[in-house]
C-alpha cells in the first residue's frame, strides 16, 4: 500500500479495501479507461479529492478519486497498452526487428487470444501507420507460422492464439491438427506437419492417430465437402510418403475408393485444389477404375478447370495415352461441345501438347461457344477465352495456317457476321483474318458492303426481349438494391456473404441491362413477308437430303431459334453454311454433306 494512503487508512478516513484500490492509482501507475484507453497517473490531491491522469485519448484528464476508482482498471507496467505510453520507440523498433515478439507481447497482455480486428485496433495509427499495416501483417503472419509462437487463423472470424510455451515444436504441430475444426483447417495443419516432419518423425503414435482422425473426418464430411475431403486424403498419402512408420489399416478409406464412389461429382469439386493436389487425384484413377480409367478421367476433362485439365493432359501423354486424348478433343471440337477452359488450353498449348488437334476447327468452335454464351442470360462463362482471342495477335494466323480457302472463308464469314465483338474489335480481328488468308478480302470489300451490322429478328422475339429488359429494369434491379440495403444492415461487410452475393448479382444485372440495350438498339424487326425462295435466305424453309435422311430446317432471325421444332438462327453455323445455296446444291454442314432438295418461303 502506498505510504500516503496507509496514513489515511490508519486514521480511519478510508477502509483497507479502498486504500488498496487507491494505491493502484498512485502517481506513475497505469490504468485503463473504457473510452480513453490506457493512462498514466500524473498526480493526486487527497484534500481536493482529485486525480490527474494522462490517457491515450485524453491527456491531462482530471477525475474525482471515487469516480476514478469506479471507472478504471489496473494496468501492469509490463502490459502492452502501458508500454504504448512509456516505450513507443521500443515497440516501433519491434515492428521491423521482431514482429513475432511484438505480437506475442500483445497476446500475453490480452489473455493469450484476440481477433485480427482487435490486433489492428491495437497497432494501426499508433504503432504502425495504416498504409504500412497490410504489408507488415503479411510478413508477420508468415513469421508467426514459422516460429510456431502462435496459432494463426485462416479466417478473420477466428482468433489469433498464443501457444503454450512448454510444448515442443512437434507437440505444437500435432496439437494444431487435432484442434482444427473443419476439413480445410485440418488439411492446412497436415501440410505444416509434412513440411516440418522432422519434429514428428519419431512419434509413430501421433502419426497413427492423425491417419485415423483423417479417415473419420473424411467419412463424416465428404457428403457436403467432397473437394476438401479429397484434399485431406491426398495430404494423408503425402504423410505416408515421408513416414517410415505409418501403415494404413485395411479398413481405412483410400483415395481410389473415394474417386470410384463419387466419380459423378469429382470433376466439379477439384477446381479449388492446387494443381499438385489435383495431379495426385488423377494419378489414383487407374487404381480406382482399372482398364477404364482413361475413359473415366476424360469424362471430367471439361469440368475440372484450367489447372485440372492441364494436369490430365500431361498425365495421359506421360502414360502414352495421348491418342485417346486427341480423339476425345477432336470429337468435341468438331461437335462444338468443348467448354471455354478446354478451348483456352488448346490455344495456349497449340505449339506444345495440343499441336496435333489445333486447326481452323478450333477457331470455329471458339466462335460458336462465344456466340452461344453471348445469347445466354446470366454470367459470361467465356470471358477469359474471348479476351485471349482478342489479345493474342498470333492466334488467328495460327488457326488459318493450314486452312483451305473455303475453310478460311467460312471462318471469316462467321467472325464478320457475328455479333460477338464490338465493331472496332471485329474490324481489327478481320484485318488479321485477311492478312493470314487474303482470299477472305471480299467478305469486307464486296459481300459485306451489301449487308448491315444490325441483327434481324421476328417482332415476337423482339417483344420478348423488350419484356425481359423491362423486368430487369423495373423489378430485378430495384429488388437487388433492397437486397444490398438489407445485407448491409447485417454489418461487417468483409465477412458478409449476403452482401457480397448481392453485389455480385448487381454486376450481373447491370451487364444484362447493357447487353439488352445494345441488342435492342441494333435489331431490325421483320415478319419475313415477301421473301422470294429462289435461294436459301432468312425467312425460308429448307428441305435437305442428309445421306438418305430428310431434314427440314427453318431459317429465321437471330433470336428465333427453336431447335426442337427445326427452327435455327441465321447466325448459327448450320445456317451460315446453307445461306445462298439453291436447289440441287450440295453443302458441307458441320463436316456433313447435305443436298438442298426444296426451298419455300416461311411466311408465304
Amino acid at each position: 500500500m502506498h505510504p500516503d494512503v496507509a496514513k489515511l487508512v490508519e486514521a480511519g478516513r478510508i477502509s483497507q479495501e479502498v486504500g488498496e484500490r487507491l494505491s493502484q492509482l498512485a502517481p506513475g501507475k497505469f490504468c485503463l479507461h473504457k473510452n480513453w484507453g490506457a493512462g498514466k497517473v500524473k498526480s493526486w490531491d487527497f484534500q481536493g479529492g482529485k486525480i490527474m491522469i494522462d490517457f491515450e485519448q485524453n491527456e491531462g484528464q482530471e477525475m474525482g478519486l471515487k469516480f476514478a476508482i469506479q471507472k478504471t482498471e489496473v494496468l501492469d507496467e509490463s502490459h502492452f497498452r502501458a508500454q504504448k505510453l512509456e516505450s513507443m520507440g521500443e515497440l516501433r523498433g519491434l515492428v521491423k526487428e521482431d514482429p513475432v515478439g511484438l505480437v506475442v507481447k500483445i497476446l500475453k497482455s490480452l489473455g493469450g487470444s484476440l481477433k485480427l480486428d482487435q490486433l489492428e485496433r491495437e497497432l494501426i495509427g499508433s504503432v504502425i501507420p495504416e498504409a504500412d499495416y497490410k504489408k507488415w501483417w503479411e510478413g508477420a503472419k508468415k513469421a508467426l507460422r514459422e516460429s510456431r509462437a502462435a496459432v494463426v487463423p485462416t479466417k478473420r472470424t477466428e482468433p489469433l492464439v498464443l501457444r503454450d510455451e512448454n510444448l515442443t515444436p512437434g507437440e505444437s504441430l500435432v496439437s494444431d491438427f487435432f484442434e482444427a475444426k473443419d476439413l480445410k483447417a485440418k488439411a492446412r495443419a497436415l501440410e505444416a506437419i509434412i513440411k516440418d516432419f522432422s519434429h514428428v518423425k519419431d512419434d509413430s503414435d501421433s502419426q497413427s492417430k492423425i491417419a485415423s482422425d483423417i479417415d473419420t473426418t473424411v467419412r463424416k464430411g465428404l457428403k457436403f465437402h467432397l473437394g476438401q475431403a479429397l484434399d485431406l486424403l491426398v495430404g494423408r498419402d503425402d504423410l505416408m510418403e515421408v513416414s517410415d512408420n505409418l501403415v494404413l489399416e485395411d479398413s481405412a478409406l483410400r483415395l481410389s475408393d473415394l474417386i470410384q464412389t463419387e466419380s459423378d461429382k469429382i470433376g466439379d469439386e477439384l477446381g479449388s485444389l492446387p494443381a499438385a493436389r489435383q495431379r495426385k487425384v488423377f494419378e489414383a484413377y487407374p487404381a480406382a477404375f482399372g482398364d477404364s480409367w482413361v475413359k473415366e478421367i476424360l469424362g471430367i476433362f471439361d469440368n475440372v478447370g484450367p489447372r485440372g485439365l492441364a494436369e490430365i493432359a500431361k498425365l495421359l501423354v506421360e502414360q502414352e495415352k495421348s491418342d485417346y486424348l486427341y480423339t476425345f478433343l477432336r470429337s468435341h471440337v468438331t461437335g462444338r461441345t468443348l467448354g471455354a477452359d478446354s478451348l483456352l488450353w488448346i490455344c495456349r498449348e497449340r505449339k506444345k501438347l495440343a499441336e496435333p488437334i489445333f486447326d481452323h476447327e478450333v477457331g470455329n468452335a471458339i466462335l460458336s461457344l462465344l456466340e452461344r454464351d453471348s445469347m445466354d442470360d446470366g454470367p459470361r462463362k467465356s470471358a477469359r477465352l474471348q479476351s485471349y482471342f482478342m489479345e493474342d495477335k498470333e492466334l488467328i494466323p495460327d488457326l488459318l495456317a493450314k486452312a483451305a480457302p473455303n475453310e478460311a472463308k467460312n471462318f471469316g464469314r462467321k467472325l464478320h457476321q457475328g455479333q460477338i465483338f464490338p465493331d472496332l474489335d471485329r474490324k481489327s480481328l478481320m484485318a488479321r483474318v485477311i492478312k493470314a488468308a487474303p482470299v477472305t478480302q471480299d467478305l469486307v470489300t464486296g459481300e459485306a458492303e451489301q449487308t448491315t451490322n444490325d441483327l434481324v429478328s421476328s417482332w415476337d422475339s423482339i417483344d420478348r426481349r423488350k419484356a425481359e429488359y423491362k423486368d430487369i429494369v423495373d423489378n430485378q434491379i430495384p429488388q437487388n438494391r433492397e437486397d444490398i440495403k438489407v445485407a448491409k444492415s447485417y454489418g461487417d461487410l468483409r465477412e458478409n456473404a449476403e452482401y457480397h452475393m448481392s453485389k455480385d448479382n448487381q454486376k450481373v444485372l447491370m451487364r444484362r441491362k447493357a447487353d439488352h440495350e445494345k441488342a435492342l438498339g441494333n435489331v431490325q424487326g421483320t415478319d419475313f413477308a415477301d421473301v422470294v425462295p429462289d435461294a436459301v435466305k432468312i425467312g425460308t424453309i429448307v428441305t435437305l437430303d442428309a445421306g438418305g435422311e430428310e431434314k427440314v430446317m427453318t431459317i429465321l432471325g437471330a433470336w428465333d431459334s427453336d431447335p426442337d421444332n427445326g427452327v435455327i438462327s441465321y447466325l448459327s453455323e448450320m445456317a451460315q453454311s446453307l445461306l445462298g445455296s439453291v436447289e440441287g446444291d450440295t453443302v458441307e454442314v458441320v463436316k456433313n454433306p447435305m443436298t438442298v432438295k426444296a426451298i419455300k418461303a416461311y411466311n408465304a
